[in-house]
């Protein structure tokens, strides 16, 4: 969302219950957010579960996560089961996705979304925001991705880098945390982000 349509948005919504989203981004947080999915079409497919993770102060605050399954309204295939490892059983019982979204937008307020392949995320969050709400997610966002390619590229124009979650982590030289788990994998971004941080610095 760029600046002009986050003004829009703003001037139709600001007033209202959300409103707190359109508020000025807190300087030196960001939010690392990840989905699990039926698919990767986010015009047929479903949100399985989500999690976000504050980066605060230098700090991954998994303390003050949210995490939540989420009841994707359909059935999803093996080929699914294999990817995340999430069962029908897991998400019989857990909340629709029009019930998750109150909650998490109250979580999640103004603040800056970081994310690894965070476009795919938002595309899978805008219909159903837009449904229940009558906008997209305003808040600001970072992709790792991108920012890890800008500084070895700052390095070596033409340098050919591997954009994988696994391959930025193992040169950033950490971790990957529970792969292709919600949970784990915005923890890894969220690691990442902050070595990225500190390596851009000089430290």
């Amino acid at each position: 969302m760029n600046r002009l349509q986050r003004w829009w948005w703003a001037r139709r919504h600001g007033a209202g219950e959300w409103g707190l989203l359109f508020g000025p981004a807190p300087a030196g947080e960001w939010v690392s957010l990840d989905l699990e999915t039926t698919g990767l079409d986010p015009r047929h497919d479903a949100i399985l579960s989500l999690a976000a993770v504050p980066v605060r102060g230098g700090q991954v605050k998994l303390g003050e996560r949210f995490e939540t399954y989420v009841h994707p309204g359909r059935g999803f295939d093996i080929n699914s089961i294999r990817h995340h490892r999430i069962t029908p059983a897991e998400v019989a019982d857990a909340p629709q996705l029009r019930d998750v979204l109150p909650r998490f937008l109250r979580w999640l307020g103004p603040r800056t979304l970081l994310g690894h392949h965070l476009a795919f995320d938002l595309a899978m969050l805008e219909r159903p925001m837009r449904t229940v709400f009558g906008f997209p997610l305003p808040n600001g966002r970072e992709e790792l991705g991108q920012a890890y390619l800008d500084h070895r590229r700052l390095a070596d124009p033409h340098a050919r880098v591997d954009l994988s979650l696994d391959a930025i982590a193992a040169e950033l030289g950490l971790p990957v945390l529970a792969r292709h788990t919600a949970l784990g994998d915005a923890s890894t971004v969220a690691l990442a982000w902050l070595a990225l941080q500190r390596r851009k610095q000089g430290g």
